[in-house]
């Protein structure tokens, strides 16, 4: 066994489609190299898209105790004391127009948004079209709901356009007003101007005396392209969007074949 020290300080790791595998569980070598790194010294923080109330869940059944960078950089939570450290909000406005100048250009969309706070809703309006799975939402019957309380994200829809063209309009549209991003399989959102998981991930690894130099990080989707940016090394999964393939460092294998798991194991082998 090598006893060369572990080359990073820093494992920043995105959740779903890289740390979770497509049945939304960690496998046991992932859980087990992540406990290797971490017994070397070095940190992980799990930088997700989620906001807090989707992401507790999974952190409190990992056993993580850390900090966890969660809705797209918009919050730092500390797992260990169930406590927001910091919180960014949408300003609803500014929102408000974006949404009207997408709609002039590309026509109806089809809504939801994240609310702020440990216990913030995430509502989701008439012909949202909701991934399968165990994560509450609230229907939103109203338009007006959108706006009655702050807000991290707003997500949109279009009936006919796809991901990657509804994000291109849009980022063409308004992006001088809010950031948009394309998250997942029916994910885009509307973001503060300026915000992304690396601001978030800057933020996360200042309290822990880290900085990018020390970070490699890992990630499946285009909102993680500010995360690679910022780390010294980014790795792609294999399932990982074209547009992030291309600015990755390093491409290891998917997620449901551990593909966090080969780079760590590596990297501990010297």
């Amino acid at each position: 066994m090598s006893t060369a020290p572990f080359p990073y300080k820093l494992v920043a790791t995105d959740l779903d489609g890289t740390l979770l595998r497509d049945d939304d569980t960690v496998s046991e070598r992932t859980r087990a190299a992540l406990a290797a790194v971490t017994a070397a010294g070095a940190a992980h923080i799990i930088v997700t898209g989620r906001a807090v109330p989707w992401t507790r869940h999974i952190l409190d059944d990992l056993g993580y105790d850390g900090l966890a960078v969660c809705g797209q950089g918009a919050q730092v939570y500390h797992a260990g004391e169930h406590r927001l450290l910091t919180s960014v909000t949408l300003d609803r406005q500014l929102a408000g127009l974006a949404l009207s100048k997408i709609e002039a250009e590309v026509g109806p969309l089809l809504l939801a948004a994240s609310r702020d706070g440990l216990e913030g809703d995430v509502l989701v309006g008439s012909g949202y079209r909701v991934q399968e799975g165990p994560l509450p939402y609230v229907p939103m019957h109203d338009p007006a709901d959108l706006w009655a309380a702050p807000l991290n994200k707003v997500y949109i829809q279009h009936p006919t356009l796809g991901d990657d063209e509804l994000a291109k309009a849009a980022r063409a549209t308004v992006g001088s007003l809010v950031d948009v991003v394309m998250a997942g399989a029916g994910v885009v959102e509307i973001l503060p101007l300026g915000l992304s998981k690396a601001t978030g991930l800057s933020l996360a690894a200042r309290r822990l005396g880290l900085r990018a130099s020390d970070t490699i990080a890992f990630g499946d989707m285009p909102n993680d392209i500010p995360m690679f940016g910022w780390a010294a090394h980014g790795v792609a999964m294999a399932n990982a969007h074209d547009e992030l393939k291309a600015v990755a460092h390093e491409i290891t294998a998917s997620n449901d074949n551990d593909g966090i798991a080969v780079v760590l194991e590596h990297l501990l082998a010297g």
